[in-house]
């Protein structure tokens, strides 16, 4: 198997892709602890340093050039300062920010994180501060996002959507999407992340296990449950290909439209420090190697293998060719 996923990983490179979601701008402000405050029980932080990186819809993006591929990203931000920073940030790891919307009404989403460095490997997270619109966008903003799906479409091999539920993926910009890739016979994949209801008759649908568990309304624990579970989530979606629900260490259950199921194991992590991002890695994963000829249950395990390196980093991290096949040959190595 091992062998076989190695394989594909030069396949990943060379495709041509949308990612349509709500885009942020992560930023990590990350100061030395030196003392308690006296005006509250909380440590005081000399500044160190601030990162920006991308956040939100923006990370499967930078996930899919990290792997070789081309990324439209289509997405709606402010007028404003942190508008201009996000697109700097985009376009420094190779995203195509052409389709990025300004709004007036709204401002760019930025999630600040505030690091404790104390000495550990790792520095660690204190608080974060969002800012964000939650109101969904106008009807003349949809236009325009539709307008550009229609334009762009034609020319790529996949349609990802990254649903942060910041206001752009409304129910109607869902199936007007679903209705243009059809149109088009584009590959069609969603991170939900809940409100799975928008997303039928899509390829593949991935969500997680807290989300299948609201969604179904019942608990759900055990290998048969989640298989249980995968199963009735493709069907009463309609999907075209798979469903896939990621359970962090136990890894995924994948269930396809012909009622094949199976349970994909996490690889051998020593070391987990953040799970930030391994949900945007993993739809990335999956869309690029759906698109390189795998199978569902193949693509589920390269994806497994991916979002295992991001964990073992702080804050959203982009892994590369070279670190999944080295991911692939050790885990091949110690089953030997």
């Amino acid at each position: 198997m091992a062998d076989h996923l190695k394989y594909l990983i030069p396949k990943l490179a060379g495709q041509r892709l949308i990612v349509l979601g709500d885009v942020m701008l992560d930023e990590y402000v990350t100061g030395r602890a030196t003392r308690l405050s006296r005006e509250a029980p909380v440590p005081v932080l000399e500044f160190e340093s601030r990162q920006w990186i991308p956040g939100g819809a923006a990370n499967p993006a930078a996930n899919i050039v990290a792997l070789g591929s081309y990324v439209l990203q289509i997405g709606v931000i402010g007028e404003d300062a942190e508008a201009a920073a996000l697109r700097q940030v985009l376009r420094a790891r190779g995203i195509d920010t052409t389709a990025l919307i300004p709004d007036i009404g709204r401002p760019t989403t930025v999630k600040t994180r505030i690091m404790a460095q104390m000495g550990l490997r790792f520095p660690q997270q204190l608080a974060r501060l969002d800012r964000l619109s939650r109101e969904p966008i106008s009807a003349l903003i949809e236009q325009k996002v539709c307008a550009l799906l229609a334009n762009h479409l034609p020319n790529v091999d996949a349609l990802l959507l990254s649903d942060y539920h910041v206001g752009l993926l409304t129910p109607s910009l869902v199936t007007e999407a679903r209705r243009l890739a059809g149109e088009h016979g584009v590959s069609l994949t969603a991170d939900a992340q809940g409100q799975l209801d928008k997303y039928r008759g899509f390829t593949l649908v991935k969500c997680n296990a807290d989300e299948a568990r609201d969604y179904l309304r019942r608990d759900i624990f055990s290998d048969d449950a989640f298989a249980a579970a995968a199963l009735e989530l493709c069907q009463r979606l309609e999907l075209k290909g798979a469903m896939v629900i990621t359970r962090g260490p136990d890894g995924a259950t994948v269930a396809d439209c012909d009622k094949a199921v199976a349970h994909i194991p996490a690889p051998a992590i020593a070391d987990v420090y953040d799970t930030v991002g391994a949900g945007d890695t993993t739809i990335a994963v999956l869309t690029l190697a759906i698109g390189a000829g795998a199978t569902y249950f193949e693509a589920t395990t390269l994806a497994n293998y991916a979002s295992g390196l991001v964990v073992r980093h702080v804050g959203n991290y982009t892994p590369s060719p070279d670190e999944l096949a080295r991911a692939l040959e050790s885990e091949s190595d110690y089953d030997h």
